[in-house]
């Protein structure tokens, strides 16, 4: 009886045939056919980056393809490096995100498709239903925009856009699994020719410019021919069953057949000024050069993986293995030929048993490879209830496996980030000459320093040498004295907490937990901008280097539909381990390591807490194996040291389970999700 009522308040806005018909007739009819130019290259913008690809396939030749790398840190940068790419469009552009927001960046996205399909060039934009665009006005209007763009809607539950809890709870008792199967994948390709993977979304988050929580994330934009295989997989995801045109939703349709075409609303950007320097960034050729050309690097090797469609029928073909999966068992098989080192950064360290046998086989080696993993704390990461599953299980994580870990912090004071984009800065005015002095200099590729350190004005950036360095002559802190890096860290934890509004986080929210109240960021001691991690790459022996949308987990194995680069490179995948190491860096990231051992029965501590973690039912046991350490720099710790360093104790101070957390009651339920969480390790 339930499971009725809940279909049919689930269904009860579903349009008839002819219904679907009339309204997609409105969308279709109401779509201008003006085309502002009549050149052949579509009025694109000059690109030195897009003239990157040209580059890349006259150097190719049969058998032998030519392509260039960058890697995009910098979340403000990577949305230049896409405004640029948009514009210079001269055929195709071909968008596809699993997240797809209203915002002042994806609003700034969204304007610059329809000015390319104004001016001639096919625009597509297929974005996932569970987590993209849920505005009835915004969608009806983008359908209904010009007949050179195309929106479509992957996999919409009872087909609409919008959803309610009726929804939801009528996909948790009718259609669970097809309801939690999504496009995870991330993809945009220009012309053909140049494309960009990685993990970021299209909301203001990903781009360093929310107030409260930002993502530190990657991507790779890859120009050359391997561009093709991504506009093949895309076409492959447009052409799927699954991916609905917009205006043949119930909901979308209905606010057509009830009010026509709408207008797309006006944009009522936050920031405006913000908007407005990005834009000009964008149409700057030295600054595009010097970003995202300079740093390219000529590779060889390049394959791009991705999931098809086909992976969400797997219920049908009675194997889950059966072709169905394609970037998963590229990854493994990277991992189980490592010989020297595996160097791995997921935000959810949530590990499913094929994955604990892979690395579980690693280290039966003889000379076991060194296992390097970069993955959140849970005063960073947006999934509280996914960290509780990692949290639950350190001392398999580390003992068994081998693990090095490194959990990210919510205020790392060396992370490539423009700090002016963070309001309130968290370091503004802590040092001469902002967090990158501590290293002596940086990794590069990030050259952003915080608001009053001298050297760059409000509006401009890029105003260093290209290495991360001041042309100032502010005096350099020498990282061995640690003293700014303890001044700072004790003021900030006396600085107190505020959260101003909730926080939805919908990258790897499953349907029966859709509420704002688990998927938000934990309250932390201190107030500012915090980040959390969001990057998914792999680095295998400094000669692979893998960037992309997997998160190395079991609904990405299971659920979702994956993408990623592979890149057969030394150069590119220094690079990138470079880049890692950074995230990892005792100024970014907190060493988890074994606690010292009691002076008495640590023993019967270790084997109870081996025991507690073992039950499905009950984790009870309150004194856990391992805990998050900082790095105390100084004349005798020069540098930072691995856990199993007989001196490490004598450098690093343990900071306990969730430094920087404002626990209170919230203990309660992480407790809670570490001992039932065993049984929802599938899902999350």
């Amino acid at each position: 009886m339930m499971l009725a009522l809940l279909l049919l308040v689930g269904g009860c806005a579903s349009l008839s045939s002819e219904e679907r018909a009339r309204a997609s007739s409105i969308a279709v009819q109401a779509r201008s056919t003006v085309v502002d130019c009549d050149r052949a290259d579509r009025c694109a913008r000059d690109s030195p980056l897009r003239a990157l690809a040209g580059r890349a396939f006259n150097e190719s030749a049969p058998g032998q393809p030519r392509h260039y790398a960058t890697i995009l840190d910098e979340g403000e940068e990577a949305l230049v490096a896409r405004l640029n790419l948009l514009r210079s469009a001269t055929r195709s552009i071909d968008l596809q995100t699993y997240i797809f927001d209203t915002d002042d960046s994806a609003r700034l996205v969204i304007d610059e498709l329809l000015a390319a399909s104004r001016r001639g060039v096919k625009v597509r934009l297929l974005i996932d239903q569970l987590s993209a665009i849920s505005d009835l006005q915004v969608l009806g209007a983008l359908s209904s925009a010009h007949q050179n763009f195309q929106l479509r809607v992957y996999n919409p539950t009872f087909g609409k856009a919008r959803l309610n809890y009726f929804d939801y709870a009528g996909s948790v008792l009718c259609c669970f699994r097809r309801f939690n199967q999504r496009m995870h994948n991330k993809l945009l390709v220009i012309d053909d020719a140049i494309g960009v993977v990685g993990g970021r979304n299209y909301q203001d988050d990903y781009y360093d410019w929310d107030a409260e929580y930002n993502f530190r994330d990657r991507d790779v934009l890859v120009a050359g021919p391997e561009a093709r295989t991504m506009a093949a997989n895309f076409e492959a995801f447009w052409n799927a069953p699954r991916s609905v045109p917009a205006e043949r939703l119930n909901d979308v349709g209905r606010t057509l057949l009830e009010g026509g075409a709408p207008r797309m609303p006006p944009a009522e950007f936050r920031r405006p000024e913000r908007v407005q320097r990005v834009s000009q960034e964008a149409d700057d050729t030295a600054f595009i050069t010097r970003s995202f050309v300079d740093t390219a690097l000529p590779v060889a090797s390049v394959r791009y993986v991705a999931d098809l469609p086909r992976k969400h029928r797997r219920e049908r073909t009675g194997h889950p293995r059966d072709g169905q999966h394609v970037t998963e068992p590229q990854l493994d098989r990277l991992i189980s030929e490592a010989q020297s080192e595996v160097l791995l950064q997921t935000p959810y360290l949530v590990l499913s048993k094929p994955a604990r046998q892979l690395f579980a086989d690693l280290r039966k080696q003889p000379e076991p490879p060194r296992v390097l993993v970069s993955t959140n704390s849970l005063a960073a990461t947006d999934n509280p209830i996914v960290y509780a599953l990692s949290y639950k299980y350190k001392r398999r994580n580390m003992r068994e496996l081998g693990f090095n870990i490194f959990e990210f912090k919510p205020f790392p004071l060396d992370a490539p980030v423009d700090y002016r984009n963070l309001l309130p800065d968290p370091i503004a005015g802590e040092y001469p000459e902002g967090p990158r002095g501590l290293l002596g200099g940086s990794a590069a590729g990030s050259n952003a320093r915080p608001p009053g350190s001298g050297g760059n004005n409000a509006g401009t950036r890029n105003s260093g040498d290209g290495n991360g360095k001041g042309k100032g002559n502010e005096p350099r802190i020498n990282p061995r004295t640690g003293s700014a890096y303890q001044n700072a860290r004790e003021r900030r934890r006396a600085n107190g907490s505020e959260v101003d509004r909730d926080l939805l986080r919908t990258e790897t929210r499953p349907s029966f937990l859709g509420s704002r109240a688990v998927n938000k960021p934990l309250p932390v001691t201190r107030s500012g901008a915090r980040m959390g991690l969001h990057a998914k790459s792999l680095v295998v022996d400094r000669r692979i280097g893998v960037i992309g949308t997997h998160n190395f987990d079991p609904r990405s194995e299971n659920y979702n539909t994956e993408g990623a680069v592979i890149i057969d490179d030394p150069v590119f995948a220094q690079r990138l381990a470079d880049s890692i190491l950074r995230d990892i860096h005792p100024q970014n990231s907190w060493t988890v390591a074994p606690r010292a051992k009691p002076p008495v029965l640590s023993g019967l501590n270790y084997s109870v807490g081996k025991a507690s973690e073992a039950l499905p039912i009950l984790d009870f046991w309150p004194w856990r194996y391992a805990t998050d350490y900082e790095f105390q720099p100084g004349p005798a710790c020069p540098a930072p040291l691995p856990r199993q360093h007989p001196d490490f104790l004598s450098c690093y101070t343990a900071v306990g389970d969730f430094p920087e957390v404002n626990v209170g009651p919230k203990l309660l339920l992480v407790r809670m999700l570490t001992a039932f969480g065993a049984g929802l390790v599938p899902i999350l």
